[in-house]
């Protein structure tokens, strides 16, 4: 199967994902250079957070799988293109929260099941979430945004996101058992080595 190899080639797995995190970095200098300080931020954050693992290694092809990567910059495009904020907005923590908790069980001496491994990845989105809301209310106050316009819309804001991090838990899940993304097994049972 094409895919599968294509999912499970570490090279071609770091070469796509550093083309979708180029695309996050572009997408992030072009929201702060209009102005989009918060976004453009978080399109940061997503770069930092997907390069985490290469800077500590020293090895680039040391990557969360490029699948995972094309949702979060699936999340930076549709926000460019003007599609609802919010929807975005719960597609992106969610992901950014995905790719730490599979960063954290890849690249590090965790090891989490894969129950559990969801059930991390939904705590840390509700976290992103409340940290994302907590940026949200400064840049109103300093920055004159509008970005908190109510507490019922606020709090359907948490449900909403917690319920897309377990749908995209679960679908990380299934993919995962699937195909066994790049370098999950060989980094695991080698401490990260990689040649």
């Amino acid at each position: 199967m094409a895919l599968e190899n294509l999912v499970r080639d570490e090279r071609m797995n770091a070469v796509i994902g550093w083309l979708l995190t180029s695309t996050v970095a572009l997408g992030a200098l072009e929201s702060v250079l209009t102005g989009v300080l918060l976004w453009g931020g978080f399109e940061l954050v997503i770069v930092a957070t997907v390069s985490v693992p290469a800077l500590i290694t020293g090895d680039w092809t040391a990557m969360v799988s490029w699948p995972l990567l094309a949702v979060a910059t699936l999340s930076v495009v549709t926000g460019v293109a003007e599609f609802p904020s919010e929807t975005v907005v719960y597609l992106a923590v969610a992901t950014v929260a995905l790719i730490v908790v599979v960063e954290l069980e890849t690249f590090a001496s965790v090891e989490l099941s894969r129950r559990f491994a969801i059930g991390f990845a939904v705590l840390t989105t509700m976290s992103l979430q409340a940290l994302w809301t907590v940026a949200q209310f400064y840049s109103d106050q300093w920055l004159g945004t509008e970005y908190l316009r109510s507490q019922t819309e606020l709090q359907w804001d948490f449900v909403i996101v917690t319920v897309v991090g377990l749908v995209l838990g679960a679908l990380f899940e299934w993919y995962a058992g699937r195909f066994e993304p790049a370098g999950a097994v060989a980094r695991a049972t080698t401490g990260g080595d990689s040649s």
